[in-house]
């Protein structure tokens, strides 16, 4: 990818929300070496659109889930750049867990968290913006958010 980070955002138009704080006990990212360990994000409303909360399979459909992932990697871009000062520093993306709140019979997730994965192939290239991943289903989130994700970045220092 020729395009850097910060400059595909501004091609893409988008527009990070204010990086979250803990809610609990915990940093929300933790640098090791080269690996920046980004704590679960939930979605933030982005829009009066973005679903935030809800079970998907009953609340809400498969692709207000992918919306609501989309969501949660805008979260995470904007924890990564609060870290590093810039998403410049990403070299790729490792490995990603996707959580996604549905109902026991719900087998659509990986479809679910492809919301986070496009958004990552597009603001890091598709080389460095898919790493390994896991989604699964969950019988409930914390404050009922419909997804929850975390994941591991490899960073020049």
């Amino acid at each position: 990818m020729t395009t850097k980070p910060e400059a595909r955002l501004q091609e893409l138009r988008l527009t990070l929300p204010v990086p979250a704080k803990p809610v609990a006990k915990y940093k929300m990212a933790v640098l090791v070496d080269r690996l920046l360990y980004v704590s679960g994000h939930g979605p933030a409303c982005i829009d009066d659109k973005t679903p935030v909360t809800g079970r998907v399979g009953a609340d809400l459909t498969t692709e207000q889930g992918k919306e609501s992932a989309r969501a949660v990697g805008l979260n995470i871009l904007s924890t990564v750049r609060n870290t590093l000062g810039s998403l410049d520093k990403v070299t790729r993306l490792v490995k990603t867990l996707g959580m996604v709140n549905c109902t026991a019979d719900y087998k659509d997730q990986p479809q679910v968290i492809n919301g986070f994965s496009e958004l990552m192939a597009e603001v890091f290239g598709e080389d460095a913006g898919v790493g390994a991943r896991s989604a699964v289903g969950m019988g409930s989130l914390p404050s009922n958010i419909a997804v929850e994700i975390e994941c591991i970045f490899e960073v020049t220092t």
